[in-house]
């Protein structure tokens, strides 16, 4: 059969470029750090109630805040307590879970010089707006959880 009567299969990905392969090794050293960063805190040896400090909200209110319990979700996550994350506090587990695939995909790239053809397209056609909506909504719904176990509790 010759080349010309072979049929064109779609490429999964293709050769990511240096720019594309740093910027990947940068996602995934970050992300490293801070799943490094977090579980130094929740085994103890990090204080990050010295940056973060106390909810004020909290203080104020007398209710969690819509970023309550993402801290203690995100220690139970890289503790290997993955259930645990999500009963805590569902967004922050689900942050947790994207925060791995970011990090495996740009492992891929910066490592293997693989960029994946769905990722480009997902780039081109999701704004910038969208996600930072995406990102609202999980955040309320989160709170919505923490938020109806805190009224249970107090009622």
């Amino acid at each position: 059969m010759q080349a010309s009567q072979q049929l064109n299969k779609p490429k999964i990905f293709r050769r990511a470029s240096f720019q594309q392969r740093l910027t990947a090794a940068f996602i995934c050293l970050a992300v490293a750090a801070l799943f490094a960063v977090l579980w130094l805190a929740a085994d103890g040896k990090v204080n990050l109630s010295r940056w973060l400090g106390p909810c004020g909200f909290r203080q104020r209110y007398g209710l969690p805040c819509p970023t309550c319990g993402i801290t203690s979700s995100a220690f139970a996550f890289v503790q290997g307590k993955v259930f645990e994350s999500f009963y805590v506090q569902p967004a922050g587990a689900l942050f947790c879970c994207l925060l791995v695939i970011t990090a495996f995909f740009a492992f891929l790239t910066a490592v293997f010089g693989i960029y994946f053809r769905f990722l480009e397209r997902f780039f081109a056609e999701i704004k910038v707006r969208y996600i930072i909506l995406a990102v609202i909504i999980i955040i309320a719904a989160g709170w919505a959880v923490t938020l109806a176990r805190a009224l249970a509790a107090s009622g």
